[in-house]
């Protein structure tokens, strides 16, 4: 049983970025609410759909260091909740791939809290979408793995057989650790000219899709400046893209490395 005056947590995903990506869902949530509690992928044009007395607590992350470590986030929620206030937890992509919903919902579960989730569009299918990148294809894939490039360390990850002939790989958080990625794949038997693209800052005014190979990808992230949030493809599935100016870009650079 909950508490009588307890208010709801609701895990709602903002999606890759663009405002008009929300679910109706998210948007009646977000303009309605008293608190949104919010991750620093969430772009600025959703927050100012946020109506003009709402609470805004920022407990963005950076690689290496949480402003807010999540024991603490944990805490946060429960406590506004408890006290009698709907609480809005607001995270870029999808609440459940790589956004920790999954640990804040049993943390409120456990605390007699009532949670429910509001799905978004992820970061992977969002940025892939923009692209015109099919992450799956039948003339290039038929399975599509997500991975993250930092957490626990990618020594601690096995990552054998998710990239090469017929798959696609979605890295991450992996810009900066790019050149280890690369690594790691080559000595797992994927080949250096492996198609790779990224997506920088998917479904914003700002955004790139760039294409090289596997060998290249550290390289290219340096030349272009890469910032995040940026995601990482690996696969045929990269030759699919929209701008043939780039498949282009994209051929000279295999032939250079051939």
């Amino acid at each position: 049983m909950f508490p009588v005056e307890c208010g709801t947590v609701y895990l709602v995903g903002a999606g890759p970025g663009d405002p008009d990506l929300l679910t109706l869902r998210a948007a009646r949530l977000i303009g309605a609410a008293e608190l949104i509690v919010h991750d620093g992928l969430v772009d600025d044009a959703i927050l100012a759909m946020a109506r003009p007395d709402a609470r805004l607590v920022s407990v963005a992350k950076s690689r290496s260091r949480h402003s807010v470590p999540q024991d603490e986030i944990n805490a946060l929620l429960i406590r506004e909740a408890l006290s009698g206030r709907d609480v809005i937890r607001l995270k870029g992509g999808d609440p459940f791939i790589f956004g920790r919903g999954g640990e804040e919902a049993e943390e409120c579960r456990a605390a007699g809290v009532p949670v429910e989730v509001v799905p978004g569009i992820s970061a992977a299918i969002g940025c892939a979408a923009q692209a015109q990148m099919p992450l799956t294809h039948r003339d290039a894939s038929s399975a599509v793995t997500f991975v993250a490039g930092q957490c626990k360390g990618l020594a601690d990850q096995d990552w054998s057989g998710l990239a090469g002939v017929g798959r696609t790989l979605v890295i991450y958080m992996g810009v900066a650790t790019a050149n280890d990625i690369a690594d790691k794949l080559m000595a797992d038997g994927v080949s250096p000219s492996t198609p790779v693209a990224v997506l920088e800052k998917g479904t914003r005014r700002d955004s790139r899709a760039i294409r090289t190979i596997l060998a290249d990808l550290g390289g290219m992230i340096g030349r272009e400046h890469v910032q995040s949030p940026a995601l990482i493809v690996v696969g045929d599935v990269v030759l699919h893209g929209n701008a043939q100016d780039r498949l282009a870009a994209f051929a000279a650079q295999v032939e250079s490395f051939s």
